[in-house]
């Protein structure tokens, strides 16, 4: 395996401009119509490149611990500019994946994700309240509302 076979060993991104609060409404807005459409009830967070919060909602029914479990995903996409299921998948593995469990400011759940344009970590987006997976969709249906 050569480094470009595992996204842990490449460089990660540089930081850039981060996200205006008009992209990071889109976002939202792309994101809680994703999630109610399923009629799911989550937390969806939105981050600047620096990890502050820019929007933060719960939609109705939402369990009450996931606006930090969100606002955890969405700060550890940032602060590590990787998805978050990188950290479960590591921990999953076991042995050397459990070390990700001693570092601070881990939310090593899926659901997160670092914002990127180009080629830049510009915010971050966290979800919690469904099944791991099933907040990757409504995240993964908030970046795309950039595209």
């Amino acid at each position: 395996m050569n480094k470009h076979d595992d996204p842990v060993l490449d460089a990660p991104l540089p930081y850039g401009p981060t996200l205006t609060l008009v992209e990071a409404k889109q976002m939202m807005q792309a994101s809680e119509q994703f999630a109610q459409a399923q009629r799911w009830p989550v937390a969806i967070v939105i981050t600047d490149a620096s990890g502050g919060i820019l929007m933060a909602q719960k939609l109705d029914n939402t369990q009450h611990s996931s606006m930090d479990i969100a606002m955890g995903k969405a700060r550890t996409a940032v602060n590590f500019r990787r998805p978050t299921r990188m950290f479960q998948d590591g921990i999953k593995t076991g042995g050397e994946g459990l070390r990700f469990l001693a570092v601070p400011g881990i939310t090593p759940l899926e659901g997160g994700f670092p914002v990127i344009r180009h080629g830049q970590v510009v915010g971050g987006i966290g979800v919690s309240g469904v099944l791991s997976s099933q907040d990757s969709e409504v995240a993964q249906a908030g970046i795309a509302a950039l595209a």
